[in-house]
Protein backbone atom coordinates (compact mmCIF):
# COMPACT_ATOMS: atom_id res chain seq x y z
CA UNK A 1 0.00 0.00 0.00
CA UNK A 2 2.56 2.01 0.66
CA UNK A 3 4.08 1.72 -2.60
CA UNK A 4 1.41 2.19 -3.86
CA UNK A 5 0.26 5.45 -2.35
CA UNK A 6 3.68 6.70 -3.39
CA UNK A 7 3.31 5.69 -6.99
CA UNK A 8 -0.52 7.29 -7.32
CA UNK A 9 0.92 10.49 -5.22
CA UNK A 10 4.22 10.94 -7.80
CA UNK A 11 1.87 10.24 -11.05
CA UNK A 12 -0.64 12.64 -9.86
CA UNK A 13 2.18 15.16 -8.80
CA UNK A 14 3.21 14.29 -12.49
CA UNK A 15 0.24 14.66 -14.21
CA UNK A 16 -0.35 18.16 -12.07
CA UNK A 17 3.08 19.65 -13.36
CA UNK A 18 2.42 18.55 -16.93
CA UNK A 19 -1.14 20.66 -16.72
CA UNK A 20 1.08 23.21 -15.55
CA UNK A 21 3.66 23.06 -18.19
CA UNK A 22 1.01 23.02 -20.36
CA UNK A 23 -0.91 26.37 -19.47
CA UNK A 24 2.56 28.15 -18.90
CA UNK A 25 3.04 27.16 -22.70
CA UNK A 26 -0.84 28.34 -23.56
CA UNK A 27 -1.66 30.80 -21.03
CA UNK A 28 0.36 31.61 -18.90
CA UNK A 29 2.37 34.85 -19.31
CA UNK A 30 2.31 34.49 -23.10
CA UNK A 31 4.91 36.07 -25.23
CA UNK A 32 3.18 40.05 -25.76
CA UNK A 33 2.11 40.67 -29.36
CA UNK A 34 2.55 43.71 -31.08
CA UNK A 35 -0.50 45.05 -32.20
CA UNK A 36 0.66 47.98 -34.07
CA UNK A 37 -0.33 47.74 -37.84
CA UNK A 38 1.26 50.21 -40.30
CA UNK A 39 -1.04 51.09 -42.56
CA UNK A 40 -2.99 54.56 -44.20
CA UNK A 41 -5.61 55.77 -41.57
CA UNK A 42 -6.15 59.33 -43.09
CA UNK A 43 -8.69 60.27 -45.72
CA UNK A 44 -6.15 62.48 -47.14
CA UNK A 45 -3.81 60.96 -50.07
CA UNK A 46 -0.14 60.83 -49.64
CA UNK A 47 1.49 63.61 -51.69
CA UNK A 48 5.52 62.17 -50.61
CA UNK A 49 6.98 60.95 -53.54
CA UNK A 50 10.46 58.66 -53.39
CA UNK A 51 13.45 58.80 -55.38
CA UNK A 52 13.93 55.45 -57.53
CA UNK A 53 17.08 54.75 -55.09
CA UNK A 54 13.85 54.55 -52.20
CA UNK A 55 11.33 53.00 -54.03
CA UNK A 56 10.99 50.07 -51.55
CA UNK A 57 10.28 52.15 -48.51
CA UNK A 58 6.61 52.87 -47.60
CA UNK A 59 4.79 55.40 -47.06
CA UNK A 60 1.65 55.63 -44.95
CA UNK A 61 -0.92 58.70 -44.34
CA UNK A 62 -1.98 59.05 -40.91
CA UNK A 63 -3.69 61.98 -39.77
CA UNK A 64 -4.42 64.83 -41.88
CA UNK A 65 -6.61 68.63 -40.69
CA UNK A 66 -9.53 67.15 -42.99
CA UNK A 67 -9.73 64.05 -40.68
CA UNK A 68 -11.91 63.65 -37.73
CA UNK A 69 -11.01 60.79 -35.23
CA UNK A 70 -13.59 58.73 -33.64
CA UNK A 71 -13.55 59.62 -29.61
CA UNK A 72 -13.11 63.35 -30.42
CA UNK A 73 -14.95 64.71 -33.51
CA UNK A 74 -14.86 68.34 -32.63
CA UNK A 75 -10.72 67.90 -32.56
CA UNK A 76 -8.95 69.97 -35.57
CA UNK A 77 -5.77 68.72 -36.48
CA UNK A 78 -4.46 72.69 -37.13
CA UNK A 79 -1.98 74.44 -38.96
CA UNK A 80 1.55 74.19 -39.36
CA UNK A 81 1.89 70.94 -37.53
CA UNK A 82 5.69 70.67 -36.47
CA UNK A 83 7.54 69.14 -33.26
CA UNK A 84 6.46 65.57 -31.81
CA UNK A 85 7.56 62.86 -29.74
CA UNK A 86 5.80 59.90 -28.98
CA UNK A 87 5.24 57.82 -25.55
CA UNK A 88 4.10 54.26 -25.09
CA UNK A 89 1.24 53.96 -22.74
CA UNK A 90 1.19 51.18 -20.17
CA UNK A 91 -1.62 49.56 -21.84
CA UNK A 92 0.09 49.63 -24.65
CA UNK A 93 -1.78 52.62 -26.41
CA UNK A 94 0.26 55.85 -27.61
CA UNK A 95 0.60 59.36 -26.93
CA UNK A 96 1.93 61.84 -29.23
CA UNK A 97 2.65 65.38 -28.67
CA UNK A 98 2.62 67.37 -31.25
CA UNK A 99 3.54 71.20 -31.65
CA UNK A 100 0.80 73.42 -33.85
CA UNK A 101 2.90 76.04 -34.64
CA UNK A 102 0.48 78.77 -36.55
CA UNK A 103 -2.17 78.04 -34.12
CA UNK A 104 0.37 78.75 -31.05
CA UNK A 105 -0.39 75.71 -29.58
CA UNK A 106 0.71 71.79 -28.39
CA UNK A 107 -1.45 69.15 -29.35
CA UNK A 108 -2.03 65.48 -27.83
CA UNK A 109 -3.27 62.88 -30.42
CA UNK A 110 -3.80 59.12 -28.77
CA UNK A 111 -3.00 56.61 -30.92
CA UNK A 112 -4.67 52.71 -30.18
CA UNK A 113 -2.79 49.09 -30.05
CA UNK A 114 -2.69 49.16 -33.79
CA UNK A 115 -1.49 52.85 -34.36
CA UNK A 116 -4.97 54.07 -35.37
CA UNK A 117 -5.46 57.92 -34.19
CA UNK A 118 -8.32 57.31 -31.83
CA UNK A 119 -8.62 61.20 -30.17
CA UNK A 120 -6.85 64.13 -29.91
CA UNK A 121 -7.45 67.44 -27.55
CA UNK A 122 -4.82 70.40 -26.70
CA UNK A 123 -2.53 70.66 -23.56
CA UNK A 124 -1.13 73.97 -24.26
CA UNK A 125 -3.24 76.94 -26.31
CA UNK A 126 -2.78 80.04 -27.30
CA UNK A 127 -3.92 82.12 -24.06
CA UNK A 128 -1.12 79.82 -22.51
CA UNK A 129 1.98 80.86 -25.07
CA UNK A 130 0.78 84.47 -25.89
CA UNK A 131 0.39 83.61 -29.06
CA UNK A 132 3.91 82.67 -29.44
CA UNK A 133 4.41 80.29 -31.66
CA UNK A 134 5.88 76.18 -30.95
CA UNK A 135 8.12 75.32 -33.50
CA UNK A 136 10.12 71.99 -32.87
CA UNK A 137 9.80 70.14 -29.62
CA UNK A 138 11.49 67.03 -27.96
CA UNK A 139 10.64 64.65 -25.18
CA UNK A 140 12.84 63.94 -22.11
CA UNK A 141 12.22 60.03 -21.36
CA UNK A 142 13.50 57.74 -18.30
CA UNK A 143 14.80 55.60 -20.78
CA UNK A 144 17.07 58.17 -22.69
CA UNK A 145 17.33 61.04 -20.21
CA UNK A 146 16.91 59.23 -16.82
CA UNK A 147 14.04 61.61 -15.76
CA UNK A 148 10.62 62.37 -17.42
CA UNK A 149 8.79 62.36 -19.48
CA UNK A 150 8.12 65.70 -20.58
CA UNK A 151 8.13 68.00 -23.54
CA UNK A 152 10.40 70.38 -24.48
CA UNK A 153 8.94 73.54 -27.14
CA UNK A 154 10.84 76.39 -28.80
CA UNK A 155 8.58 79.98 -28.41
CA UNK A 156 9.78 81.37 -31.65
CA UNK A 157 7.59 83.98 -33.12
CA UNK A 158 4.41 85.74 -32.47
CA UNK A 159 3.79 86.67 -29.20
CA UNK A 160 6.55 87.89 -26.47
CA UNK A 161 7.18 84.17 -24.92
CA UNK A 162 10.09 83.93 -26.73
CA UNK A 163 12.06 80.92 -24.79
CA UNK A 164 11.83 77.24 -24.00
CA UNK A 165 8.36 75.58 -22.93
CA UNK A 166 8.54 72.59 -20.64
CA UNK A 167 5.13 70.22 -20.61
CA UNK A 168 4.22 67.51 -19.11
CA UNK A 169 2.68 65.13 -21.32
CA UNK A 170 0.14 63.52 -19.52
CA UNK A 171 -1.19 66.75 -17.84
CA UNK A 172 -5.07 67.21 -18.13
CA UNK A 173 -6.37 69.29 -21.08
CA UNK A 174 -8.21 71.26 -18.83
CA UNK A 175 -4.80 73.05 -17.96
CA UNK A 176 -3.87 74.03 -21.21
CA UNK A 177 -4.15 77.50 -20.59
CA UNK A 178 -1.57 77.77 -18.22
CA UNK A 179 2.25 77.06 -19.15
CA UNK A 180 5.85 76.52 -17.41
CA UNK A 181 8.87 78.24 -18.46
CA UNK A 182 12.16 77.57 -18.13
CA UNK A 183 14.13 80.64 -17.43
CA UNK A 184 17.39 79.94 -16.49
CA UNK A 185 17.84 78.50 -19.97
CA UNK A 186 16.93 82.09 -21.45
CA UNK A 187 15.06 83.80 -24.21
CA UNK A 188 15.76 83.31 -28.14
CA UNK A 189 14.16 83.30 -31.16
CA UNK A 190 13.49 79.85 -29.99
CA UNK A 191 13.62 77.02 -32.57
CA UNK A 192 14.04 74.02 -30.41
CA UNK A 193 15.59 72.92 -27.10
CA UNK A 194 17.14 69.12 -26.82
CA UNK A 195 18.27 67.63 -24.13
CA UNK A 196 21.38 64.95 -25.25
CA UNK A 197 21.31 61.71 -23.83
CA UNK A 198 22.31 60.76 -20.42
CA UNK A 199 25.22 58.83 -21.24
CA UNK A 200 27.46 62.01 -22.45
CA UNK A 201 27.77 63.03 -19.22
CA UNK A 202 25.94 60.87 -16.59
CA UNK A 203 25.96 63.09 -13.75
CA UNK A 204 24.36 66.12 -16.20
CA UNK A 205 21.88 67.37 -17.78
CA UNK A 206 22.43 69.17 -21.26
CA UNK A 207 20.31 70.70 -23.08
CA UNK A 208 20.65 72.53 -26.50
CA UNK A 209 18.49 75.61 -27.59
CA UNK A 210 18.68 76.65 -31.38
CA UNK A 211 18.35 80.11 -32.18
CA UNK A 212 16.54 81.53 -35.26
CA UNK A 213 17.13 85.35 -35.08
CA UNK A 214 16.93 86.41 -38.56
CA UNK A 215 19.03 89.65 -38.61
CA UNK A 216 19.56 91.24 -42.23
CA UNK A 217 23.16 92.19 -41.60
CA UNK A 218 24.71 90.15 -39.38
CA UNK A 219 24.33 86.79 -38.53
CA UNK A 220 22.97 86.31 -35.09
CA UNK A 221 21.81 82.75 -33.98
CA UNK A 222 23.73 81.18 -31.82
CA UNK A 223 23.61 78.06 -30.48
CA UNK A 224 22.99 77.90 -26.86
CA UNK A 225 23.42 75.59 -23.80
CA UNK A 226 22.06 74.72 -20.69
CA UNK A 227 24.40 72.79 -17.97
CA UNK A 228 22.52 71.59 -14.86
CA UNK A 229 22.58 68.64 -12.35
CA UNK A 230 21.22 65.26 -13.73
CA UNK A 231 17.05 66.15 -14.14
CA UNK A 232 17.46 69.84 -13.09
CA UNK A 233 16.35 71.84 -15.73
CA UNK A 234 15.97 75.58 -13.54
CA UNK A 235 19.43 75.72 -11.90
CA UNK A 236 22.08 75.37 -14.15
CA UNK A 237 24.16 77.65 -16.30
CA UNK A 238 23.60 78.98 -19.56
CA UNK A 239 26.63 78.89 -22.09
CA UNK A 240 26.75 79.84 -26.26
CA UNK A 241 29.41 78.28 -28.84
CA UNK A 242 32.20 80.20 -29.43
CA UNK A 243 34.76 79.09 -32.46
CA UNK A 244 38.19 80.17 -31.13
CA UNK A 245 40.48 79.78 -33.83
CA UNK A 246 41.12 83.87 -34.57
CA UNK A 247 41.18 83.58 -38.35
CA UNK A 248 37.25 82.45 -38.03
CA UNK A 249 35.01 86.09 -38.17
CA UNK A 250 31.64 84.92 -39.78
CA UNK A 251 30.20 81.49 -40.27
CA UNK A 252 30.91 81.07 -44.12
CA UNK A 253 34.19 82.02 -42.92
CA UNK A 254 34.10 77.69 -41.86
CA UNK A 255 34.79 75.66 -44.71
CA UNK A 256 32.98 72.52 -45.85
CA UNK A 257 34.83 69.55 -44.38
CA UNK A 258 37.40 71.28 -42.21
CA UNK A 259 37.54 71.08 -38.20
CA UNK A 260 37.37 74.18 -35.58
CA UNK A 261 38.05 74.46 -32.40
CA UNK A 262 35.49 75.69 -30.01
CA UNK A 263 34.33 75.88 -26.67
CA UNK A 264 31.54 77.62 -25.01
CA UNK A 265 31.16 80.42 -23.04
CA UNK A 266 29.11 81.27 -19.73
CA UNK A 267 26.25 83.88 -20.33
CA UNK A 268 24.78 85.75 -16.88
CA UNK A 269 21.83 87.01 -19.38
CA UNK A 270 18.09 85.98 -19.70
CA UNK A 271 16.08 88.84 -21.58
CA UNK A 272 16.25 88.74 -25.20
CA UNK A 273 18.14 91.66 -26.30
CA UNK A 274 20.42 91.42 -23.35
CA UNK A 275 21.38 88.18 -23.93
CA UNK A 276 21.75 88.36 -27.87
CA UNK A 277 24.07 91.37 -26.72
CA UNK A 278 25.95 89.45 -24.24
CA UNK A 279 26.61 86.56 -26.22
CA UNK A 280 27.81 88.57 -29.31
CA UNK A 281 30.36 90.43 -27.26
CA UNK A 282 31.50 87.52 -25.43
CA UNK A 283 32.49 86.18 -29.56
CA UNK A 284 29.74 83.45 -29.51
CA UNK A 285 29.25 82.61 -33.21
CA UNK A 286 26.46 83.77 -35.24
CA UNK A 287 24.92 82.03 -37.56
CA UNK A 288 22.17 82.99 -40.59
CA UNK A 289 18.53 81.30 -38.52
CA UNK A 290 19.94 78.02 -36.80
CA UNK A 291 17.03 76.22 -36.23
CA UNK A 292 16.89 72.59 -35.47
CA UNK A 293 19.53 70.07 -33.29
CA UNK A 294 19.33 66.98 -32.47
CA UNK A 295 22.22 64.60 -31.17
CA UNK A 296 23.89 60.93 -32.65
CA UNK A 297 22.40 57.99 -30.54
CA UNK A 298 24.21 55.17 -30.01
CA UNK A 299 27.60 55.01 -27.21
CA UNK A 300 28.17 57.99 -24.89
CA UNK A 301 30.83 59.58 -27.63
CA UNK A 302 28.06 59.25 -29.92
CA UNK A 303 25.99 61.40 -27.71
CA UNK A 304 28.58 63.77 -27.64
CA UNK A 305 27.68 64.47 -31.14
CA UNK A 306 25.40 66.92 -32.08
CA UNK A 307 24.02 67.83 -35.51
CA UNK A 308 21.94 70.60 -36.14
CA UNK A 309 20.78 73.00 -39.90
CA UNK A 310 21.59 76.61 -40.44
CA UNK A 311 18.16 77.03 -42.66
CA UNK A 312 19.90 80.11 -44.46
CA UNK A 313 18.75 83.73 -45.70
CA UNK A 314 19.43 86.35 -48.23
CA UNK A 315 20.31 89.35 -47.58
CA UNK A 316 22.59 91.93 -49.04
CA UNK A 317 24.47 92.53 -45.89
CA UNK A 318 24.78 89.35 -45.32
CA UNK A 319 26.74 88.44 -48.22
CA UNK A 320 30.16 86.88 -46.96
CA UNK A 321 29.07 86.63 -43.63
CA UNK A 322 26.09 83.92 -43.31
CA UNK A 323 24.63 81.08 -45.37
CA UNK A 324 22.46 81.92 -47.68
CA UNK A 325 20.83 78.01 -49.10
CA UNK A 326 21.71 76.50 -45.40
CA UNK A 327 24.39 74.67 -43.94
CA UNK A 328 24.34 71.56 -41.51
CA UNK A 329 26.98 71.53 -39.00
CA UNK A 330 28.41 68.67 -36.51
CA UNK A 331 29.66 70.15 -33.28
CA UNK A 332 31.76 67.55 -31.14
CA UNK A 333 31.83 67.83 -27.29
CA UNK A 334 34.55 67.61 -24.71
CA UNK A 335 34.79 63.96 -23.43
CA UNK A 336 34.64 65.17 -20.09
CA UNK A 337 33.27 68.74 -19.62
CA UNK A 338 30.65 70.19 -21.75
CA UNK A 339 31.56 73.70 -22.31
CA UNK A 340 35.25 72.55 -22.66
CA UNK A 341 37.32 72.51 -25.90
CA UNK A 342 35.23 70.54 -28.54
CA UNK A 343 35.43 71.08 -32.04
CA UNK A 344 33.02 72.21 -35.24
CA UNK A 345 32.51 71.29 -38.48
CA UNK A 346 30.53 71.84 -41.70
CA UNK A 347 29.73 68.81 -43.20
CA UNK A 348 26.86 69.74 -46.14
CA UNK A 349 26.87 73.28 -47.42
CA UNK A 350 24.56 74.33 -49.79
CA UNK A 351 26.64 77.60 -51.01
CA UNK A 352 28.46 75.21 -52.98
CA UNK A 353 26.69 75.34 -56.24
CA UNK A 354 28.76 71.83 -57.23
CA UNK A 355 29.56 70.54 -54.41
CA UNK A 356 26.94 67.42 -52.53
CA UNK A 357 24.67 69.49 -51.33
CA UNK A 358 24.01 71.88 -53.93
CA UNK A 359 20.32 70.91 -53.83
CA UNK A 360 20.15 72.22 -51.05
CA UNK A 361 16.99 74.72 -50.51
CA UNK A 362 16.78 75.54 -46.84
CA UNK A 363 17.28 73.09 -44.59
CA UNK A 364 15.41 73.26 -41.53
CA UNK A 365 14.86 70.58 -39.55
CA UNK A 366 17.19 67.43 -39.12
CA UNK A 367 17.00 63.96 -37.12
CA UNK A 368 20.35 62.05 -35.81
CA UNK A 369 19.85 57.98 -35.60
CA UNK A 370 23.20 56.08 -34.88
CA UNK A 371 24.26 56.06 -38.37
CA UNK A 372 22.21 59.11 -40.05
CA UNK A 373 21.26 62.07 -39.91
CA UNK A 374 17.59 63.17 -41.65
CA UNK A 375 17.42 66.49 -43.11
CA UNK A 376 14.61 68.20 -44.13
CA UNK A 377 13.60 71.58 -46.22
CA UNK A 378 11.70 74.48 -45.86
CA UNK A 379 12.34 76.52 -48.78
CA UNK A 380 12.70 79.88 -48.64
CA UNK A 381 11.80 81.03 -52.24
CA UNK A 382 15.30 81.39 -53.63
CA UNK A 383 14.95 79.08 -57.12
CA UNK A 384 18.35 80.62 -57.94
CA UNK A 385 19.54 77.44 -59.84
CA UNK A 386 18.02 74.36 -61.42
CA UNK A 387 19.45 72.74 -58.72
CA UNK A 388 17.43 74.58 -55.88
CA UNK A 389 14.09 74.82 -58.40
CA UNK A 390 12.27 71.76 -56.13
CA UNK A 391 10.15 71.41 -53.51
CA UNK A 392 11.11 70.29 -49.84
CA UNK A 393 13.07 67.55 -49.72
CA UNK A 394 13.77 65.07 -47.15
CA UNK A 395 17.69 63.44 -47.39
CA UNK A 396 19.79 61.05 -46.06
CA UNK A 397 23.42 62.27 -44.87
CA UNK A 398 25.05 59.04 -44.17
CA UNK A 399 27.26 60.07 -40.96
CA UNK A 400 29.74 57.47 -41.51
CA UNK A 401 31.05 57.47 -45.05
CA UNK A 402 29.46 61.42 -45.67
CA UNK A 403 27.42 60.28 -48.54
CA UNK A 404 24.20 62.45 -49.07
CA UNK A 405 21.38 61.12 -51.08
CA UNK A 406 18.09 62.24 -51.48
CA UNK A 407 15.15 60.20 -49.70
CA UNK A 408 11.83 61.92 -51.01
CA UNK A 409 9.87 65.15 -52.11
CA UNK A 410 6.46 66.31 -51.83
CA UNK A 411 4.81 66.03 -54.50
CA UNK A 412 3.05 69.39 -54.71
CA UNK A 413 1.66 69.24 -58.30
CA UNK A 414 -0.05 66.33 -58.03
CA UNK A 415 -2.00 67.62 -54.61
CA UNK A 416 -2.62 70.72 -56.35
CA UNK A 417 -4.61 68.82 -59.11
CA UNK A 418 -6.71 67.02 -56.35
CA UNK A 419 -7.49 70.46 -54.05
CA UNK A 420 -5.23 70.69 -51.71
CA UNK A 421 -3.16 73.87 -52.14
CA UNK A 422 -1.25 75.07 -54.97
CA UNK A 423 2.08 75.06 -56.29
CA UNK A 424 3.01 78.64 -55.34
CA UNK A 425 3.18 77.74 -51.26
CA UNK A 426 5.99 75.54 -51.02
CA UNK A 427 5.26 73.00 -48.21
CA UNK A 428 7.51 72.26 -45.42
CA UNK A 429 9.34 68.78 -44.10
CA UNK A 430 9.43 68.96 -40.70
CA UNK A 431 8.82 66.63 -36.98
CA UNK A 432 10.97 63.73 -38.56
CA UNK A 433 11.14 61.26 -35.23
CA UNK A 434 12.05 57.45 -34.86
CA UNK A 435 9.72 55.63 -33.18
CA UNK A 436 11.23 52.18 -34.38
CA UNK A 437 11.76 51.13 -30.82
CA UNK A 438 8.82 52.76 -29.11
CA UNK A 439 6.14 51.22 -31.23
CA UNK A 440 8.16 47.26 -31.84
CA UNK A 441 8.74 47.74 -35.88
CA UNK A 442 12.28 48.49 -37.21
CA UNK A 443 12.93 51.03 -39.68
CA UNK A 444 9.92 53.20 -38.67
CA UNK A 445 9.96 57.06 -38.55
CA UNK A 446 7.16 59.44 -38.37
CA UNK A 447 7.53 62.80 -40.81
CA UNK A 448 5.08 66.10 -40.99
CA UNK A 449 4.49 68.16 -43.75
CA UNK A 450 2.91 71.91 -43.46
CA UNK A 451 0.81 72.53 -46.38
CA UNK A 452 0.96 75.51 -47.34
CA UNK A 453 -2.07 76.88 -49.41
CA UNK A 454 -4.45 74.43 -48.43
CA UNK A 455 -7.19 76.41 -47.27
CA UNK A 456 -9.73 74.80 -45.01
CA UNK A 457 -10.10 77.03 -41.88
CA UNK A 458 -8.06 74.36 -40.13
CA UNK A 459 -7.33 75.52 -36.75
CA UNK A 460 -9.21 74.03 -33.58
CA UNK A 461 -11.04 76.90 -31.25
CA UNK A 462 -9.72 75.13 -28.56
CA UNK A 463 -6.48 75.76 -29.70
CA UNK A 464 -6.94 79.01 -30.66
CA UNK A 465 -9.94 81.46 -30.66
CA UNK A 466 -8.14 83.93 -33.38
CA UNK A 467 -6.90 81.89 -36.24
CA UNK A 468 -3.27 82.60 -37.95
CA UNK A 469 -3.60 80.86 -41.03
CA UNK A 470 -6.09 77.98 -41.12
CA UNK A 471 -3.92 75.96 -43.73
CA UNK A 472 -3.75 72.34 -43.70
CA UNK A 473 -0.83 69.86 -42.05
CA UNK A 474 -0.85 65.72 -42.51
CA UNK A 475 1.68 63.18 -40.17
CA UNK A 476 3.10 60.02 -42.14
CA UNK A 477 4.10 56.91 -41.00
CA UNK A 478 7.40 55.64 -43.11
CA UNK A 479 8.67 52.24 -42.89
CA UNK A 480 11.93 50.92 -44.67
CA UNK A 481 14.13 53.91 -44.06
CA UNK A 482 17.68 52.71 -42.46
CA UNK A 483 19.11 53.59 -38.85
Amino acid sequence: MKNYLQFGFISLTLLFLTSCNNDDENNINPEPTNLVTLKTHSATPNFLKTTSEFSGVNIYPLLSSEDILPESPAFVYGSMADGAGLIKNENDTYTLINNIEADFAIARITLDKTFKPIKGEHILNATATANTAQCSGSLITPEEHGFGPLYLSGGEWGGASKGVFVTDPLREANSASFAQMLPAMGQWSTENAVAIGQNAYPDKTVVFIGDDHSNNETPSGQLGMYVGDKGDLYGGQLFALRVTDDSIDFEVDMLEGETYPIDFVALQETQIDMLDAEAKTKGAMGFSRLEDIDWRRGSAANNREIYFCVTGRKKPGLVGKGTTYGRVYKVTLNENDPKGAGTITCVLDGDKLNGKAKYFHSPDNILVTNNYAYIQEDPNGYFDTADKTHFARLYQYNLVTGELKTVLECDQATAETQGYGTTNGIWEITGMIDISDIVGVDETFMLITQNHGWEGGFTDPNANTSPWTGEGSMIYTINGLER
